[in-house]
């Protein structure tokens, strides 16, 4: 835990970004029967009956420092769906730095050995070379700060019914660049001494 909020509280260090990485799961929904088109003043309207279309899944990343945010809509969440996102952060997002420091749960997918499902040895240890990994302790995911911006997605966006995982994309890739336009940032205000004061229970008694 004192590890991941130090980590928040360091300055700004283009060579050694901090981001925070998870995923979520979104069932597919048809409407078979359609909906009611929206009026002046009206909210949108859903016929209640829905059909199943399977479901996705959605990879966030969040940088602490700058604000920045990042979705990949994948069709499922294994090893090799999550490899191009870490390809992603070294080549696309951040390839000026030396080291990305990812906060993440202990998931099983969340680790270097990932890329090695998708990618040639050289090539994996290439990207991994360039991943720190930094996990919230067990039942405590809610320390990784990409949790709220995961919460603000699923209210203003994920849940609406949605038919297809493309569709999510388009949509996701609107609300993405709004969020990023706006400089939308999560204001974390739990540090360690606060920490140490609020979980005083799980630190050993020095006598």
């Amino acid at each position: 835990m004192e590890e991941v909020l130090e980590l928040y509280e360091e300055p700004v260090d283009p060579r050694r970004p901090v981001v925070c990485l998870d995923e979520k799961g979104k069932e597919l929904r048809q409407t078979p029967r359609g909906e009611l088109a929206m009026a002046p003043g009206e909210a949108k309207r859903v016929d209640y009956e829905y059909k199943r279309q399977g479901s996705c899944n959605l990879f966030v990343a969040y940088q602490v420092q700058s604000g920045y945010r990042q979705v990949w809509v994948s069709a499922r969440r294994q090893a090799e769906d999550i490899a191009p996102v870490f390809k992603a952060l070294v080549d696309e997002l951040y390839p000026q730095a030396e080291v990305i420091r990812l906060v993440c749960d202990n998931l099983n997918i969340h680790n270097a050995s990932s890329l090695y499902t998708l990618y040639p040895p050289e090539e994996a240890r290439r990207i991994a070379r360039k991943l720190e990994f930094h996990y919230t302790p067990t039942h405590a995911s809610w320390l990784n700060m990409v949790e709220i911006e995961l919460a603000v997605l699923e209210k203003q966006l994920l849940s609406g019914r949605f038919e297809s995982m493309q569709k999510v994309a388009e949509e996701v890739a609107v609300w993405q660049e709004r969020r990023n336009a706006a400089k939308a940032s999560i204001q974390w205000q739990f540090t360690n001494p606060k920490a140490r004061a609020k979980l005083k229970r799980f630190y050993p008694l020095l006598t």
